[in-house]
């Protein structure tokens, strides 16, 4: 993270970086904003330990280059701030950032909101006010209690599960799969990575409570590499 962003500056002036757990806060800022996250385009929520970040490129390339424009929630950055952000497949503005931040820390008040939970709601403020065809967001840590986990996505996505966070997801794999899997949604359809079997087998139990249709790598479908490509 980019110190001398003056977005950064300012966020981390007022909101810490502690990571918290749980939806209570985000869902009372969004509110307070009227809501935006259920005035978005359809969304794939995207989860995972290995490889989020390539699949919501890959995701963002294929749409737009079928002609869609596509709003875009991804972290950390890499330079600057506003990478965290694509409005219809544009990187936000300063001067846009700048009031939308605003609005969120009127909304929000003296109420205690970390820097990431903030930042979640000001990227649906700001995409629920333009038109797009697509939305894919990024789970920013774990997924049943991540900020972003108050959408309904037409599609869920995770990728391979691994270790990582385990100061707050523990240090079992069966309980990091099951923060993950908490993306899932009711009858929702989900396209899963390749997955170690204990992985495997705690999402498969999660789905099936929500009738969630599974697609899952090496069993509803394989991609193959070749010469001049993939086979699907």
């Amino acid at each position: 993270m980019t110190a001398n962003d003056p977005i950064v500056q300012r966020l981390m002036s007022h909101h810490p970086r502690v990571i918290t757990l749980g939806l209570e806060r985000i869902e009372r800022l969004l509110k307070r904003l009227g809501s935006p996250e259920k005035k978005l385009p359809p969304l794939v929520h995207v989860a995972g330990t290995n490889g989020k970040g390539s699949l919501v490129a890959y995701l963002r390339a294929m749409a737009e280059a079928a002609g869609y424009r596509v709003h875009v929630y991804t972290s950390p950055h890499l330079v600057r701030f506003n990478e965290r952000i694509r409005i219809a497949s544009e990187l936000i503005e300063d001067d846009v950032l700048d009031e939308l931040l605003t609005e969120c820390e009127e909304a929000n008040g003296d109420t205690p909101i970390s820097f990431f939970y903030i930042t979640t709601a000001l990227a649906f403020l700001a995409f629920s006010r333009v038109p797009a065809e697509l939305g894919i967001i990024e789970v920013g840590m774990g997924g049943r209690f991540d900020s972003t986990n108050v959408i309904e996505p037409v599609l869920s996505a995770i990728t391979p599960i691994g270790y990582d966070h385990t100061g707050f997801l523990g240090d079992k794999l069966e309980g990091i799969a099951w923060e993950k899997a908490g993306i899932l949604k009711r009858a929702t359809p989900a396209v899963i990575g390749r997955q170690r079997e204990v992985s495997a087998q705690v999402i498969e139990t999660e789905a099936a409570k929500l009738a969630a249709p599974l697609f899952r790598m090496g069993r509803e479908w394989q991609v193959i590499p070749q010469e001049a490509g993939f086979r699907y």
